[in-house]
């Protein structure tokens, strides 16, 4: 439990923030630090059973695989744990409202670029702000496995508008429980690394971290795509972070801290934030690590195109995330015009093609949909359950 008698037990790392956080608004400051004590118990009681269940973690896909293709009838082998996540995961819940995810599909659909774009160069920078860079730079992922990281991230994130994705039996759903089960294991690996103290960092992974990455790949990640010229009206940008709300739930993000709409999911980033520590020398690796990444993911390998590219990735990522966040993680100062409104002005411009020649429009958008299919594609490894089986990355099985 985060707390005994009502006394909340605060990690010593989010002491000082947590006095900042509550002169804001206390009530969330106090659900987000008790909640940075909390991992994923039934998730958590899963990857225990399995690793009791299999020989060794390399069996984990067969034994998640066989629930999760025919999660209404599982095998009789399934662990009883597992079972019962999958069946709690299977009830969509009542709030959740479907005309929503029609709306905010076809804007994504429409505006695919400039969210992928947001999404890699701005708000998975801004996560790694926290201090769930340092569970991340504990297993050494992103530096040799980056890509393929990246493409993983943004499978799930599209996912979730693809027809059915997010219901019961759906990609997107398959992977935000394979994302669960992953994030349970690597606590359990990180808890005996040695290498973690739980009352100076909370929980590795703790549902506030998950509570907080949520909120900015919702929320936020719509205010870097109004500011690179997307075109989400106010209520499909409700839709796509309804459709989040829904993944983070799936994921095991408690009711308690988990947003209900834009405006609360901001509210939980603005109190993270607060709370968090400053970024330090984990958070400047794994941010610099994702920008230099971002060139690969789109097939950019020459090396000077590689480096020219990555600069243009730093200074918009720069402009989004602000002066201030973009110091701390050492990111090169900006040289040249500004890019962003170079982005928003190019982004209106093919929108403006695309009514005046709706030929042309047509064939963009399908180039830029096949565009995005050849970049998810990540070959066998799209459909494993495979767990990770060492606490450096680098050093287990691929997953």
């Amino acid at each position: 439990m985060p707390d005994s008698d009502h006394v909340l037990r605060i990690p010593s790392c989010y002491i000082p923030g947590y006095a900042l956080a509550c002169a804001n608004n206390q009530l969330l400051a106090d659900q987000y630090v008790r909640h940075t004590m909390i991992g994923d118990p039934p998730a958590d009681q899963v990857v225990a059973d399995i690793a009791k269940r299999a020989s060794n973690m390399r069996d984990s896909h067969t034994v998640i695989a066989g629930v999760l293709k025919n999660h209404l009838d599982p095998p009789k082998d399934t662990p009883e744990s597992l079972v019962q996540l999958i069946r709690d995961a299977s009830v969509v819940p009542e709030w959740f409202d479907d005309r929503l995810l029609q709306k905010s599909a076809k804007a994504f659909f429409r505006n695919v670029d400039v969210v992928l774009g947001g999404f890699a160069v701005a708000a998975i920078v801004e996560g790694f702000s926290t201090l769930i860079s340092k569970t991340f730079h504990i297993r050494s992922r992103i530096f040799s496995n980056g890509v393929r990281r990246l493409k993983q991230n943004i499978l799930q994130l599209t996912e979730q508008f693809m027809p059915g994705g997010v219901y019961p039996g759906g990609d997107a759903w398959r992977l935000s429980l394979r994302v669960r089960l992953v994030h349970a294991q690597a606590r359990q690996l990180i808890k005996g690394s040695g290498e973690w103290s739980i009352p100076e960092y909370g929980r590795p992974i703790s549902s506030a971290h998950l509570a907080l990455a949520s909120s900015t790949f919702s929320g936020r990640l719509m205010q870097y795509v109004e500011k690179l010229g997307g075109d989400f009206d106010e209520e499909e940008r409700e839709g796509y972070v309804h459709v989040w709300r829904l993944t983070a739930w799936i994921m095991g993000v408690p009711e308690e801290i988990l947003f209900t709409d834009y405006e609360s999911s901001l509210n939980i980033l603005q109190t993270g934030f607060l709370c968090e520590p400053p970024p330090d020398f984990e958070s400047i690796i794994m941010a610099n690590s994702i920008i230099n990444s971002a060139p690969l993911f789109i097939g950019c390998s020459e090396p000077k195109i590689r480096r020219k590219k990555a600069l243009e990735y730093y200074q918009i990522s720069r402009e989004l995330i602000g002066d201030n966040m973009a110091d701390k993680l050492k990111f090169p100062r900006r040289r040249g015009p500004k890019l962003v409104p170079i982005q928003r002005a190019k982004r209106k411009t093919e929108k403006l093609f695309g009514k005046m020649w709706p030929s042309w429009g047509r064939r963009h958008s399908i180039q830029a949909f096949h565009q995005l299919m050849d970049v998810l594609d990540l070959g066998k490894l799209e459909h494993s359950y495979q767990l990770p089986d060492h606490v450096i990355d680098e050093r287990g099985q691929n997953w």
